[in-house]
Parts: structure tokens; sequence; C-alpha cells
């Protein structure tokens, strides 16, 4: 247990922090879903899931929640599903 004050907020900080990160890659990980199963049945919303995954992407790479690298790669590689599909 954390025994000075500045140890019992940095506790309380991580708690929070760590909520919000695993809300924000829960939410990706369900769009993505919602992407390739767009994908999968050739919709005309294919696009327009990809958007809504694109900018949760970008609001998880700018806090740092996953990697700018990594959010860039999972948009490169669904624009090319999609690509493929028109």
């Amino acid at each position: 247990m954390a025994n000075t004050s500045s140890a019992k907020k940095a506790l309380r900080q991580t708690v929070k922090l760590t909520a919000r990160n695993l809300a924000k890659k829960k939410k990706i990980k369900e769009l993505m879903k919602e992407a390739e199963a767009a994908i999968e049945s050739k919709s005309k919303d294919a696009q327009a899931a990809a958007h809504k995954l694109y900018k949760a992407l970008d609001k998880a790479a700018k806090t740092n929640t996953i990697h700018k690298n990594k959010a860039s790669r999972l948009k490169s590689t669904v624009q090319q599903k999609i690509n493929k599909i028109t």
C-alpha cells in the first residue's frame, strides 16, 4: 500500500488512466469488428465505418494509448481492404 501522499496520488492517477486506456482500446476493437463486417459484406457504409475507426485511432494515438505507427498501420490495412472491394 502507498505510504506517502504522492504515492497515493500516483496510484489514483494510474487507476484512472488505466481505465481510460482500456476503454479506448475496447472501442477500437469494436470499431475494427464493425469495419471488417462492413468490408466482408461489401456494404456501402464500409467507408463510413472506417472513418469512425480512423477517428478513434487518431485520438488514441494522440494520447499515447497506442503508438502512432500502430494507428497508421491499422488505418492503412483497413483502407487497403476497402480499396479491394471498390
